[in-house]
């Protein structure tokens, strides 16, 4: 459906306009013509930035397990939760309120609880990340049994997709199906599974605070697991006004696939970073984001497939890593 929001005083206001199912593009990373995918996901990546992925070698049972640990955590007490609060290197737990996406609102912070995990060193992996640091945190096993070996292995899996997705958006912008890798993108990613968890009651007082709050990713890449209750919705035109929000239907199995600020600038504004939020449903929801993002040393720079002389780069050069670092003081420095 659509949703049109505006600013009222103090408050938010949402009035439902008309119904319509928002559809994206399906994106079948098994299908043998690498040719077709590609362009069919340049068309999403230039019309809404987001598109489904299906058949992406990971099963539902593993899903399943994910989200199993994952509620198992968020219903430890609080203080067993802060015992592993998010640290410098942004591994660990973030309580309620402590974020807040969209810093143009006046809001306590968005309602959710969030969890980070960063590149983890696992032994034979086919991320090739075994000899990094690991800076995460983790519960006991005496606490949350099998909870660590469960998200180290789907770590691993959900990499191995989105690098594979990452070289199909190489072809749809006329680039060597290698090139993100070439230019270092891919050595050792600045890669994070996100677990979230948005409580399904609030106090009468909260009930004008967003689960998340209007937004776009950061980074590259985003491939996001939902648990099938309602919430996510995005604003294609993020620059109109007023703002109209639609529905993000849920589609079992597949990953909710978007596009980040990084990958929008590294086109040249040609795929687009779109906003989106997660709203208050009454229900209990529970999601798994992973950010694929490159090697903080990476230089992201305008393709030469995306800028001429009548279409000059927008933006000037940048690390990846300083650029990230920079988004994420902004975040929290204001919640």
């Amino acid at each position: 459906m659509h949703i049109f929001s505006g600013e009222t005083s103090g408050a938010r206001m949402a009035q439902e306009a008309a119904a319509k199912t928002l559809i994206f593009p399906i994106i079948d990373l098994s299908s043998p013509d690498r040719v077709a995918t590609s362009r069919l996901i340049r068309q999403a990546c230039v019309d809404s930035g987001f598109f489904y992925l299906i058949n992406h070698g990971i099963d539902e049972d593993m899903f399943e397990q994910v989200f199993d640990q994952s509620k198992k955590f968020f219903q430890l007490s609080i203080q067993e939760k802060l015992e592993l609060s998010r640290n410098k290197d942004h591994r660990g737990y973030t309580p309620l309120y402590v974020e807040t996406l969209d810093t143009s609102i006046k809001s306590k912070g968005d309602s959710k609880e969030s969890f980070y995990i960063g590149p983890v060193p696992i032994e034979g992996s086919s991320s090739q990340e075994t000899h990094i640091d690991d800076v995460n945190q983790w519960p006991s096993e005496a606490t949350l049994p099998h909870w660590r070996a469960t998200m180290e292995a789907y770590y691993d899996k959900v990499l191995s997709a989105g690098i594979r997705v990452i070289s199909l958006i190489a072809l749809a912008l006329n680039l060597s199906e290698d090139f993100f890798m070439r230019v270092g993108a891919l050595d050792s990613p600045a890669a994070f599974i996100r677990l979230l968890h948005y409580p399904g009651e609030l106090p009468s007082s909260e009930d004008l605070n967003f689960g998340a709050s209007a937004h776009s990713d950061y980074g590259m890449i985003t491939l996001l697991l939902t648990d099938g209750v309602n919430g996510l919705q995005i604003c294609r035109e993020k620059d109109k006004q007023p703002q109209i929000w639609e529905d993000v239907p849920h589609l079992k199995g597949a990953f909710v696939v978007n596009i980040g600020d990084m990958l929008e600038r590294w086109t040249n504004c040609l795929f687009r970073s779109t906003l989106h939020r997660v709203i208050a449903s009454g229900q209990e929801r529970y999601s798994v984001a992973f950010f694929l993002d490159p090697n903080f040393d990476c230089l992201v720079e305008c393709l030469e497939s995306c800028c001429s002389e009548t279409i000059p780069a927008r933006f000037p050069p940048i690390r990846s890593g300083d650029y990230l670092k920079k988004r994420l003081w902004l975040t929290y420095s204001s919640g």
